[in-house]
C-alpha cells in the first residue's frame, strides 16, 4: 500500500506518493486548480494511473478548497491539519509555519509535530498571492519577472489594506513615474508587512517554515526574515506541504 495526497488550493492543486513507509515523496505534481475542481481531481487520478499505480494499492487523503471534490478519495482533512504535519515532515517538529495561498495566508504554531494555535488572515486578497498577482498583472509582468525586479528596486511603502485601493495606489505611483521596481518591491514589503501582523497574533515558537507557493522565491523569503527580524526557512517541496501532510496522515 502506497499513500497519496491531494491538496487542491485555490490557485494550485498538488498532488504526492509517499514510500510504503512514508519516509519519501517517491512522486509529485503541480497543477493550475482550473476552474473545476472535479475535472482537476479527475485529471489528477489519470495521471496517477498513467505513472503505473492502481487505485486498489493507493490511500488518497484530499484537503484543501476542492478537497470534496476528489470523490475517490479515501478521506478528507482540513488544510490546516495538513499543512502542519507535513510541515512537519520537511522542517521540524517546533515550527511557525507561514503558508502564503492563493486566496488565504495561514500561519501555524507546531509544538512536538502537533497543531497547537493557528490564525488566517481576514476575507481579503490582501497579504497573499493573488495580491501578488493582480499586482505582477497590472504592471504587465509574470511573476517571476515582476520578484526579479522587486529585488532591485528601493521599497516605497504601499499602505492600502485592500488589493482593490492597493492597486490604485500602484497606478498612482506609476502616474508619478515612479520605477517599476520600487513598486515591486513595494508590494512585496506589503505582504510581508502583513505576515508579520498575524505572526503577531499568535505565540509562536521554534523556527519560521514558509510553505506555498512562493517558497522557491528568494526575495520574497528575505523579506520575511527582514520584517519579522528572525530567518525563515523553506525548501522547494513546501509548496506540497498540505499534499505531503495529507497522505501522511493516510491510515
Amino acid at each position: 500500500m502506497l499513500y497519496a495526497g491531494i491538496d487542491i488550493g485555490s490557485t494550485a492543486a498538488k498532488a504526492v506518493i509517499l514510500s510504503e513507509d512514508k519516509s519519501a515523496v517517491i512522486e509529485r505534481r503541480l497543477m493550475p486548480s482550473g476552474w473545476n475542481s472535479r475535472q482537476t481531481a479527475d485529471e489528477i487520478l489519470a495521471w496517477l494511473l498513467s505513472q503505473g499505480y492502481s487505485r486498489e494499492n493507493l490511500r488518497i487523503t484530499a484537503t484543501g478548497y476542492g478537497r470534496v471534490s476528489v470523490p475517490y478519495a479515501d478521506s478528507t482533512l482540513t488544510e490546516i491539519t495538513c499543512h502542519g504535519k507535513g510541515a512537519a515532515f520537511l522542517g521540524g517538529n517546533d515550527l511557525t509555519v507561514i503558508d502564503i495561498g492563493g486566496q488565504d495566508t495561514k500561519v501555524i504554531v507546531l509544538n512536538g509535530g502537533r497543531v497547537v494555535d493557528f490564525v488566517m488572515n481576514d476575507k481579503c486578497s490582501a497579504g497573499t498571492g493573488k495580491f501578488l498577482e493582480v499586482m505582477s498583472n497590472r504592471m504587465g509582468l509574470t511573476l517571476q519577472e515582476f520578484f526579479s525586479l522587486a529585488e532591485k528596486g528601493h521599497e516605497v511603502k504601499i499602505s492600502s489594506m485592500c488589493t482593490v485601493f492597493a492597486e490604485s495606489e500602484i497606478v498612482s505611483l506609476m502616474g508619478l513615474g515612479t520605477p517599476r521596481e520600487d513598486i515591486a518591491c513595494g508590494a512585496v514589503g506589503s505582504v510581508a508587512a502583513k505576515v508579520c501582523t498575524l505572526v503577531s497574533r499568535k505565540s509562536t515558537s521554534g523556527i519560521y517554515f514558509l510553505t506555498g507557493g512562493f517558497c522557491e522565491s528568494p526575495f520574497l523569503v528575505k523579506k520575511l526574515s527582514q520584517t519579522l527580524n528572525a530567518e525563515v526557512k523553506t525548501c522547494p517541496d513546501a509548496r506540497f506541504a498540505g499534499a505531503i501532510g495529507a497522505a501522511l496522515l493516510g491510515k
